[in-house]
């Protein structure tokens, strides 16, 4: 078994077809997602995962019927129906099944819920390697939901990265609309400067991510200086050490940076370990 799936009020193996064709998500793309994750019975903030899915489906205009407690209630009881060694990725989702080209239906019938609990590995090697996006850039509030975990954002996100591969990088750093960092296609990006740790400050246009914020806590709690500001593009040129945290791969070390090779750095080493350190204190019994 590699992946288990929350439907219908039982839970199902495989990947079940869940959507029709006139489905509004399936037309219209009104659909949300969520991913936490589990690694070794480890499931750190799971039920804030839980709670930023019902934020995500109220800012995409849909009527959550679950709760987030309900939710987080679910996730523990799937990720107990894997091996305790199992690394697995948790998916909750909500989406439309009635609307137009006009107004979502909201009430809570047109408003469908699953969770997917499925295997995905850790990933593994020395680091990530980061080209400069050159031909998207993260939309702005008021052109896309950027304050939700909105499917319909993920296009653009895979666009980056099919550019930046093509030139032999893993991932892609994305500029917001006035040519300032961002994130990468995929994470939340952090430099190291000047011993500081250095993160684009949340200004609407993409998501301050779980993984992120806890990071940032755990690294002021320990006396490390982070600034959360405008960082420009040029920044990455000079910066002594680079990381990214999110919810596939957590923290993890940039070792290149378009012709730059970088080391994993002091403070990135410190992130990773203080993460994994809370990492332990959320195991499942």
């Amino acid at each position: 078994m590699d992946t288990l799936t929350y439907w219908n009020g039982a839970w199902q193996e495989g990947s079940p077809a869940v959507l029709g064709p006139r489905d509004h998500a399936f037309w219209l793309g009104s659909i949300i997602f969520d991913g936490a994750r589990s690694f070794g019975r480890l499931a750190p903030d799971l039920d804030q995962h839980a709670a930023r899915a019902i934020r995500s489906a109220r800012a995409l205009g849909l009527n959550p019927q679950q709760t987030a407690k309900e939710i987080h209630g679910l996730m523990l009881d799937g990720i107990k129906r894997f091996p305790e060694d199992a690394e697995l990725y948790v998916r909750p989702m909500f989406w439309a099944t009635r609307g137009g080209q006009g107004p979502i239906s909201t009430d809570g019938d047109s408003v469908a819920f699953l969770l997917c609990i499925y295997l995905s590995p850790m990933p593994k090697g020395p680091g990530l390697t980061l080209g400069l996006c050159r031909t998207i850039r993260r939309p702005t509030p008021e052109s896309a939901p950027t304050d939700a975990k909105a499917s319909c954002l993920y296009p653009n996100s895979a666009r980056g990265v099919a550019e930046v591969t093509a030139r032999g990088f893993g991932n892609g750093v994305v500029l917001d609309a006035l040519g300032n960092v961002a994130e990468t296609c995929s994470s939340n990006i952090f430099l190291g400067i000047g011993g500081k740790v250095v993160t684009p400050v949340p200004n609407g246009t993409f998501l301050a991510g779980i993984t992120r914020n806890r990071t940032i806590q755990l690294l002021r709690d320990a006396g490390v200086e982070v600034e959360e500001r405008t960082v420009r593009a040029e920044e990455l040129d000079v910066a002594d050490e680079m990381f990214t945290t999110g919810n596939a791969g957590k923290v993890q070390f940039v070792t290149r940076y378009e012709s730059r090779d970088l080391q994993p750095g002091p403070l990135g080493t410190r992130a990773r370990d203080l993460y994994q350190g809370y990492a332990e204190r959320s195991r499942i019994d």
